[in-house]
């Protein structure tokens, strides 16, 4: 089982702008981060950013904040973006389901503008979540083996 840490939990009340960091957060099963403007029934519920993605962009001499990709949850300590589509994990109480990497952007954020290009499209990854619970910095972030999917008869999301 591969282990990582949540650095931060960010919510905004409206998209298209960057989130802000909050002590904790409440993961609601079918619906996201309760509170967050990205949240809903759908499969892109939570987006999650290693903080090993951030650096890179920290590296070109940009300093961001958490939170400043639209990021719901910013890890440390896995290649998040490496992780297939159907692996689950628990982050804090809850457990999620990773349903997509990446996403098209179709203008380009401040971020871009200003070096040339954005981490989020390629190395963010979405969860919908399965079980509700409440996650905050500090909090582990464990990768589920496949078995268990297997084990509980339950299908990855497609």
């Amino acid at each position: 089982m591969s282990r990582g840490k949540v650095l931060a939990v960010c919510t905004s009340d409206r998209t298209g702008v960057p989130k802000h960091a909050i002590e904790a957060g409440t993961l609601r099963a079918d619906w996201g981060l309760e509170g967050d403007a990205h949240a809903g029934n759908w499969h892109r519920q939570v987006s999650l950013l290693g903080a090993e993605s951030i650096a890179k962009v920290k590296a070109a001499g940009i300093n961001v904040k958490h939170g400043a990709f639209a990021e719901n949850i910013v890890t440390e300590g896995l290649v998040l973006y490496a992780l297939p589509v159907g692996t689950r994990m628990r982050l804090g109480d809850a457990l999620c389901e990773i349903t997509q990497i990446g996403k098209e952007c179709h203008t380009h954020c401040a971020i871009y503008e200003i070096t040339g290009d954005c981490v989020m499209p390629r190395e963010g990854i979405f969860v919908r979540v399965l079980e509700g619970g409440t996650v905050r910095a500090g909090d582990a972030v464990e990768v589920l083996p496949s078995e268990t999917c297997a084990m509980t008869g339950d299908q990855p999301a497609q």
